[in-house]
């Protein structure tokens, strides 16, 4: 069985072009000019969910530890996301402020790595990011006690009931636990796959003065 699934996995496709070009004279300055172009290029493509992104951190005994979230904004200070300061995630962030997020656009063969320290941002950035959460999405980071063993599904039930009478008396109900975090990059990769693995590369990395210095990698 064994031997018959990894010929499976290596009968599989991958791959297959064609795919755009890379050039690193026509790429924009910033990193987070070059995202928002790659990341226009995949929304108009017709991409499915091209803020979906990776976000790994390190637990308290040194694993990696990574989960899909949605990207909420690229500004000068960074990627943004939002989760629940009580999350293991929240937990991680709080104890080494490191972070890794991947972007993977696979009808385009693009892949972006940003890596950095993820800094909380204002109480009031994380409060409207959570107002203008549906209230649905609300109540459901409210009532769930996140990554803990769950009895059954009548104690979720009851849980999502109490917390939609809550959040009808009052709408900031779970905004003390919410967060939203910017990653602020030292590193930013924007990889191009070829259908002859000879992919293309170029990363940004920050030098001391704030500015970027671009190079291409080897494939």
């Amino acid at each position: 069985m064994e031997d018959t699934f990894r010929t499976e996995l290596r009968q599989t496709k991958v791959l297959e072009g064609p795919f755009p070009e890379l050039n690193i004279k026509t790429i924009p300055s910033t990193p987070q000019e070059t995202f928002k172009k790659w990341f226009h290029d995949a929304k108009n493509s017709n991409i499915r969910e091209p803020h979906a992104m990776t976000l790994s951190t390190v637990d308290e005994e040194g694993y990696p530890d990574a989960r899909i979230l949605i990207l909420k904004n690229v500004d000068e200070r960074g990627w943004h996301f939002a989760i629940k300061a009580d999350s293991p995630k929240g937990k991680h962030l709080a104890k080494t402020g490191r972070a890794a997020l991947t972007f993977y656009w696979p009808g385009l063969a693009r892949q972006v790595r940003i890596k950095g320290q993820a800094v909380p941002l204002s109480d009031d950035e994380s409060a409207k990011d959570y107002l203008d959460r549906p209230v649905e999405s609300r109540v459901s980071a409210v009532a769930s006690k996140q990554s803990d063993v769950l009895p059954g599904l009548d104690f979720l039930q009851e849980s999502l009931a109490r917390t939609r009478d809550l959040l009808k008396e009052d709408p900031f109900v779970g905004v003390d636990k919410w967060r939203v975090y910017a990653v602020a990059p030292e590193m930013v990769e924007f990889w191009q796959g070829d259908s002859n693995r000879l992919h293309k590369r170029v990363q940004f990395v920050q030098k001391g003065d704030g500015s970027w210095e671009k190079h291409m990698l080897w494939p």
